[in-house]
């Protein structure tokens, strides 16, 4: 994964070894590294302002640094270093942790994204997780507008041994998730999963609607599903949906078919939530936690 950024920081440091012996790095010598550099960043998907925000950290870094010829950990941990104070506002959140430490029961979680990104698939994995560890779930068939929503829902369901709680085509997506949060409670289960309709985030009908059903069902988190395939046009996404509902955690979907990575690093720098998982797959294991340092050290292999 994230195999082009990667393959940009790895020729920073190299870039950095390369241009000096013992000598202090000059503002000439910064600008062209750092030009180059920037150039490669935005290529692989990092966003203009999160590029040049990273480059003029780096910058003040460098200049006037002496880095001994062939010590190209010195330079890793400068830019480590970095990335790090780059990132330093979005905390890590373990799910996990973050389920555990919800007391009231059922735990409501929303799901938000357009289709096609990868919500369905996503509320099934994180219900197989669920699942495993031993705590009840229902979904709430809160898109009740496109054909086949709750069908592609209800498949999955199926195969977890999960209830769908659904109202007809057309139907308040509220009432739907009001009624799945009154099923939760009056039979004891765990967590109530909300899916919701995913039209475009221009459908400013769409947004009012996602808005009343996020007021009726307060989520203890509103989950948006970002398709990494996408690029910087899911940042757009979800920054447009952030204003609308408050966006608690990221899950970044199809990352095992994304080189590129620099979505990620735009994600967390500019919408400054946290990611709790990568999605790698059609499986319903194949989710990966997320955990910033992690990411910034896999940059820097």
């Amino acid at each position: 994964m994230f195999n082009r950024l990667k393959s940009a920081f790895s020729s920073l440091v190299k870039a950095i070894g390369d241009a000096v012996t013992q000598r202090e790095l000059t503002e000439d010598d910064v600008n062209k590294l750092l030009g180059e550099f920037e150039e490669r960043l935005i290529e692989y998907d990092v966003a203009l302002d999160t590029a040049e925000a990273l480059v003029n950290e780096l910058k003040a870094k460098l200049i006037g640094v002496k880095v001994p010829r062939f010590n190209d950990d010195y330079v890793k941990a400068l830019v480590r270093d970095t990335l790090v104070s780059l990132l330093s506002s979005i905390p890590d959140v373990d799910f996990d942790e973050f389920i555990k430490g919800i007391g009231k029961r059922p735990i409501v979680l929303l799901f938000l994204g357009p289709n096609g990104y990868g919500k369905t698939t996503t509320i099934a994995k994180l219900t197989s997780m669920l699942l495993k560890r031993g705590m009840s779930v229902v979904w709430a068939a809160a898109d009740t507008y496109r054909a086949g929503a709750v069908e592609q829902l209800e498949g999955h369901a199926a195969k977890l041994g999960v209830r769908v709680i659904k109202h007809p085509y057309g139907s308040d997506p509220a009432s739907v998730a009001y009624d799945a949060i009154e099923h939760a409670k009056a039979r004891g289960i765990s967590v109530v999963m909300i899916d919701t309709a995913g039209r475009m985030h221009t459908d400013r009908n769409l947004m009012e609607e996602l808005r009343k059903v996020h007021r009726v069902s307060s989520p203890d988190a509103s989950i948006f599903i970002v398709d990494a395939l996408m690029g910087n046009d899911a940042v757009d996404v979800a920054r447009t949906y952030s204003k609308y509902i408050p966006i608690d955690f990221i899950v970044v979907t199809k990352v095992d078919a994304y080189v590129k990575g620099g979505v990620i690093l735009t994600l967390l720098y500019e919408l400054r939530k946290p990611i709790i998982f990568l999605g790698t797959g059609q499986g319903y294991d194949d989710l990966v936690k997320f955990n910033k340092l992690d990411f910034i050290n896999k940059l820097l292999e």
